[in-house]
């Protein structure tokens, strides 16, 4: 058996070690635009060397600004890893000068600071528990039941509907007995909106029709064939009712009136603006990108730290590493826009017919098509792309909007699958309703136009678009 033993060797490698100073280019890159103003103002609290510049520009017509930065005068010649890694010696004390005479990059901001925002505004909406509550109080019940019917609204999902917690949990936490709680939650469910507080769809329907005091006919149809309803299979219902097809119809006509969803009108959603990176502008039968710097904090380095670097050596140690900071972070902004005009000047290249006739005329692309173009890798085109909007003649759209699959045509060059999914649209939108086109005669009309599909593509492209199949889009009155 060998012996154990203790060796040394020496072994040369080669690996790709990411810097700090990349980690926070790649970093900036991939944020969205309400990302990146956030991590510029936190910035701002953190590094003491950066401010915010706030000189504006007149209030002309907005030019593309121009981030640009100050001369550094740098000792020796970095090497290519230098330039990467930020390690080469840099003569901050210049650096600091030549940002002092620069001229500040202006920034278009038009309108008042001064004035509320649209939302400040606006008057708070009463929420569907207040409105529940409220009623509450103007009902006279006892006390286990008024703590039953608070757990009760406490519990409602978005829709107005008493999904979970079982009712005999809330009924055990309020004290009260179960059967007294079933009375207790119809009557919660007779509260404006009516059928609040049911438990499914059957029920809420079922505490409107009480409420309206509707036909029985609309009452047997909810009870009993709610599943021949979603799929309108109304001669089974006649069959089984011993009804007339033509009042089944009007029946159907009535439910189709009632609502589904009680908290609907309570429903407060929070809107979502967006606000595009670059703007696409049309001048004669040129196009030119323009990136949007609008609302965006203008960095630039602060000269009060200026006389700090010959206060004490300590100071100037912690004045150059904040000063490095500060001109990666600046570089980094700079890097992120170019990079952003960039990818888009080449998207404006290469999908021209779309800027020019609209979505038909989108070409297939993929993220490679791209990176060749720009001489880019394939990630760094899916992090620019990825949550980056774009105003373009045609309407805002998400960067990524323009990559797509082919689609094979007989005749002419491949369309691109958005292309496909809007004639789907437009195929579906112009079909007789009464008479419901299927998946198959989709495949057939496109056929005619040249382009070959599968019927499972067209239900999975149809599916995407929100679009129900032909027997749930039938109108049969």
């Amino acid at each position: 058996m060998a012996g154990m033993e203790l060796r040394q060797q020496l072994k040369l490698t080669q690996q790709l070690v990411m810097t700090p100073q990349l980690q926070q280019a790649i970093k900036l890159l991939q944020l969205s635009r309400v990302e990146l103003v956030d991590v510029l103002r936190q910035e701002l609290e953190e590094n003491p060397i950066l401010e915010e510049t706030q000189e504006r520009q007149a209030a002309e017509a907005p030019k593309e600004p121009e981030v640009t930065e100050p001369t550094v005068e740098i000792t020796s010649k970095p090497t290519e890893n230098e330039a990467v890694s930020g390690v080469a010696e840099v003569d901050w004390e210049k650096y600091l000068e030549n940002y002092a005479n620069q001229a500040p990059a202006p920034a278009f901001r038009p309108g008042s600071d001064d004035l509320p925002s649209i939302e400040a505004t606006l008057g708070s909406k009463t929420t569907l528990s207040d409105h529940l509550r409220w009623q509450l109080k103007m009902t006279i019940v006892a006390d286990d039941e008024e703590r039953f019917i608070d757990l009760v609204i406490g519990n409602l999902d978005a829709d107005g509907y008493l999904k979970e917690p079982p009712i005999e949990e809330l009924a055990a936490e309020a004290g009260l007995d179960i059967e007294d709680a079933e009375e207790v939650l119809k009557m919660v469910q007779l509260f404006d909106p009516i059928g609040v507080a049911s438990r499914d769809l059957r029920e809420c329907l079922l505490a409107q029709v009480e409420a309206l005091e509707l036909d029985i006919d609309v009452h047997n149809i909810i009870d009993r064939h709610l599943h021949n309803l979603e799929k309108r299979n109304y001669q089974a219902i006649a069959r089984d009712l011993g009804l007339e097809l033509e009042d089944v119809y009007e029946a159907v006509k009535i439910v189709a009136g009632l609502e589904p969803r009680p908290a609907r009108n309570f429903i407060v959603e929070e809107p979502r603006y967006i606000t595009p990176d670059v703007y696409i502008h049309k001048v004669g039968d040129r196009y030119f990108v323009v990136a949007n710097d609008d609302g965006m904090p203008r960095l630039k380095i602060s000269n009060f730290f200026r006389n700090a670097m010959d206060a004490n050596p300590e100071a100037r140690e912690y004045v150059q590493n904040k000063l490095r900071s500060a001109q990666w972070l600046i570089r980094s902004i700079d890097q992120r826009r170019r990079t952003i005009v960039k990818v888009t000047e080449c998207l404006v290249e290469k999908q021209r017919d779309f800027f020019e006739k609209g979505v038909n005329h989108l070409k297939p692309m993929i993220l490679r098509d791209v990176a060749e173009a720009v001489s880019m890798h394939e990630s760094t085109i899916s992090r620019v792309t990825t949550n980056k909007y774009v105003h373009t003649p045609q309407g805002i759209f998400e960067l990524k909007y323009f990559f797509n699959s082919s689609i094979r045509r007989t005749s002419e060059d491949d369309i691109a699958s958005e292309s496909v999914k809007n004639q789907i649209r437009a195929i579906i939108n112009a079909e007789d309703r009464r008479h419901p086109l299927s998946d198959q005669k989709i495949v057939e009309t496109l056929r005619q136009k040249g382009i070959v599909i599968a019927r499972r593509t067209v239900a999975k492209y149809r599916e995407m678009l929100g679009i129900l199949s032909s027997s749930k889009r039938k109108k049969y009155f």
